[in-house]
């Protein structure tokens, strides 16, 4: 093949994480980038490695390969067989990887918190399997780009390790909070190029809101609080006291919850992965009454219809307060993470967050009754802060085509001096980005 020939085929996009694996988020995060490669690159071929392959493939319309060769990985081994069949797929994954990266010119790990070890997390799960990609496209020149990735300090050694070599070779980073590239930088890796941007999510459509007789859409009654609940047993070193941390975070929010029935609020109950069903279960049976419903979502869009229909918002997860945020709804969070904390920080609710590890009933709905007197201004600051993380979202997939699209970020640059050959500018703007990018590069 020519060189000419060979710079016109097109990029080969491949996309990796546990997506189609249940977690909303995760496949929110997937979705904001299909949209802007479908609109940017739509001849490059896409495809990807993922926890659900078949959800993938269906719901998203590119062809998908399992992640593990072990069907039982994220389940526990106690027998001698599972626990062999795990170790044998450490060393077929190996292979598997390399040789899905191989077929790539760029590989994108979509959002998510890979780099953090917030939830129970064994680094030879997800961790290990993160290090194999990363590995493999230095090893055969295949760009890694690590997109608006979440990071946090990490305690157990080996994760950690894995974590920091990971993210050493991968050819771009973006992270996003500052907090994130921050523990990044603190586990000795150089972040001085790194930048920060909003959660991907923020770059997807917001639903308009239903109308009070829409026959399909949420209920819409005045009032309505959504409460998003989540499987939660502390982190990754909170293992010893994991049930009493459940306990106690699911008896405070059934009180909360059975207060605002008490007062004749309407309560919707929200999830963001299908681990979370029990808690929904579990708060419906404790307080019995019709006031309390449980939300279907499917996905992000769907979670954002039901924020949108509400008059405020009290979450636990993550990207279930992303889409309360991102519809201008006020909004409560039940933060588990210090990322919780940046979010609403970000948008101008840091005084709304309440510890999910120590619910208080009582000083929730304090917390909860000074949100809501606040609400149209509340509303305010939102849709202010969500017209800026749009902009800058915009430039981080702008920055992005750059750093791992080398042939479109090339032709954008010639099309840009033409232009400014007979407009008698410059394009700075531009110029320092495609700099910015190919020093990412050149950076391990």
């Amino acid at each position: 093949m020519t060189r000419a020939s060979a710079a016109e085929q097109p990029v080969r996009v491949g996309l990796f994480g546990l997506l189609g694996s249940g977690n909303l988020g995760n496949d929110g995060s997937l979705e904001a980038v299909l949209g802007h490669l479908r609109a940017e690159h739509p001849d490059a071929p896409v495809d990807a490695l993922c926890g659900g392959p078949e959800v993938v493939t269906d719901r998203y319309g590119i062809p998908a390969t399992r992640l593990h060769w072990y069907r039982g990985e994220y389940r526990t081994a106690s027998r001698a067989g599972a626990i062999a069949g795990k170790g044998l797929g450490k060393l077929v994954d190996a292979v598997r990887t390399a040789a899905w990266v191989r077929r790539h010119d760029v590989v994108i790990v979509p959002g998510m918190g890979v780099l953090e070890a917030t939830l129970p997390l064994r680094p030879w799960g997800f961790p290990y399997a993160l290090f194999l990609l990363c590995a493999s496209g230095r090893l055969f020149g295949t760009r890694v780009a690590l997109v608006g990735v979440g990071a946090a300090p990490i305690g157990n050694r080996p994760t950690r390790t894995l974590v920091r070599w990971s993210a050493r070779l991968a050819a771009y980073r973006s992270y996003r909070d500052a907090q994130s590239r921050d523990a990044m930088r603190k586990m000795g890796v150089r972040t001085v190029r790194d930048k920060v941007y909003p959660d991907l999510a923020f770059a997807l459509p917001t639903p308009p809101s239903p109308s009070p007789d829409e026959p399909s859409g949420p209920p819409n009654t005045p009032g309505t609080v959504c409460v998003g609940v989540m499987d939660f047993h502390g982190g990754n070193d909170d293992r010893a006291r994991a049930e009493e941390i459940h306990r106690r975070y699911l008896d405070g929010t059934t009180r909360f919850v059975r207060a605002l029935v008490e007062e004749g609020r309407p309560v919707r109950l929200l999830t963001g992965d299908a681990c979370d069903a029990p808690v929904v279960t579990a708060i419906l049976e404790a307080v019995g009454s019709p006031l309390v419903t449980a939300a279907e979502v499917a996905s992000l869009a769907d979670l954002m219809k039901e924020t949108a229909a509400a008059g405020s918002v009290v979450a636990t997860r993550y990207h279930n307060l992303v889409c309360a945020l991102k519809t201008s709804t006020p909004t409560l969070a039940l933060s588990y993470a210090a990322k919780s904390d940046a979010l609403m920080a970000e948008m101008g609710l840091a005084a709304y967050c309440h510890p999910a590890r120590e619910v208080d009933a009582d000083r929730l709905l304090a917390q909860f009754r000074e949100l809501e007197r606040r609400s149209a201004e509340l509303r305010r600051t939102l849709t202010e802060r969500n017209g800026a993380a749009a902009r800058r979202l915009a430039d981080q997939f702008a920055e992005l085509t750059a750093a791992v699209f080398p042939r479109t970020a090339r032709t954008t640059a010639d099309t840009l001096t033409d232009t400014t050959t007979h407009t008698n500018t410059t394009p700075h703007t531009h110029a320092s980005t495609h700099t910015h990018a190919q020093s990412l590069r050149e950076t391990p």
